[in-house]
């Protein structure tokens, strides 16, 4: 059992501080268990209801009628609404039950009938990214549930590993393309679905994983039919700004095309020859699809 702050709450659920108060004065849907020092915290179960609350209450859903209703009339109107609903936020509330308690049966169970009613691709670029972002994963924010963000990204990232060894390796050794994030670069999963995606469509691709050396890179591609290198960075250089990062790799892998993606290429001002920046999803998804019509 873990327990959680009202900034905890706030967060996970979208909901104000102010206004979850007012809700238990008023509607009495929990009453949150104080520390010695009086403050306020709540337990796994008071999470996951306010999750369910909040999501009827996004809906259109007045509060004063959710109040009205059983917890077994809660559950029945989130399933109900999530089927009318056109995006997925009611299958993002499963996964975030289902890491609240660690329950890892539960969670492949949800990913695996995500993937079959939806396919990978959808399933994690519309689904589990925004359950990510939504714990505070990907884009490292101050308000997250450590233990949970370990725990689901773990199985994810396995997830996205097994369905990668599902697909057939491509023949084309002399259009190699070789994948990366740079020393300091921990974020791996981007990075799993990236490699996922490009063998989906075509290439052949060498995997190198995260927080690789510059040397690392050079060495494989001088023994390799290597024609590009493919790195995503999300994370801030402590070292390097980043376009002093690209200059970098571009003179150091000279006729090779440099491709690269992720927050942090937002921040490149500088043009060069040899580099290729993907600023957007639609961007990335076009180079990947690219091999179909090359």
């Amino acid at each position: 059992m873990q327990n959680f702050t009202i900034k905890d709450i706030e967060n996970m659920c979208d909901i104000k501080a102010h206004t979850l108060r007012i809700w238990e004065q008023r509607y009495h849907f929990f009453k949150p268990k104080r520390t010695e020092g009086k403050q306020r915290y709540y337990e796994n179960e008071d999470l996951k209801r306010l999750l369910r609350i909040a999501f009827l209450y996004h809906n259109g859903w007045k509060i004063s009628k959710i109040a009205a209703l059983t917890e077994e009339e809660i559950i029945a109107s989130v399933l109900e609404v999530g089927k009318l609903s056109k995006d997925h936020q009611q299958f993002i509330l499963t996964l975030l039950e289902a890491a609240i308690d660690f329950d890892e049966k539960a969670f492949h169970q949800i990913l695996d009938e995500l993937i079959e009613k939806f396919g990978m691709e959808e399933a994690i670029s519309k689904i589990c990214y925004p359950f990510l972002k939504r714990i505070g994963v990907l884009w490292m924010t101050n308000n997250v549930i450590p233990a949970q963000e370990h725990f689901s990204s773990y199985l994810i990232q396995h997830k996205i590993i097994a369905e990668t060894d599902k697909l057939t390796a491509s023949n084309d050794k002399h259009r190699q393309i070789l994948l990366f994030t740079p020393d300091g670069e921990y974020h791996e999963m981007p990075l799993l679905f990236l490699n996922y995606m490009l063998k989906k469509w075509g290439w052949s691709t060498i995997y190198l994983g995260s927080n690789i050396k510059l040397q690392q890179v050079k060495e494989i591609v001088q023994q390799n039919p290597i024609e590009y290198i493919f790195t995503h960075i999300i994370t801030n250089f402590t070292r390097f700004e980043i376009d002093d990062y690209f200059e970098l790799l571009c003179q150091a892998l000279p006729g090779k095309t440099i491709v690269a993606s992720g927050a942090s290429t937002l921040a490149a001002t500088r043009t060069f020859v040899n580099l290729r920046l993907l600023k957007s999803d639609e961007a990335i998804y076009a180079f990947i699809k690219s091999k179909m019509t090359s």
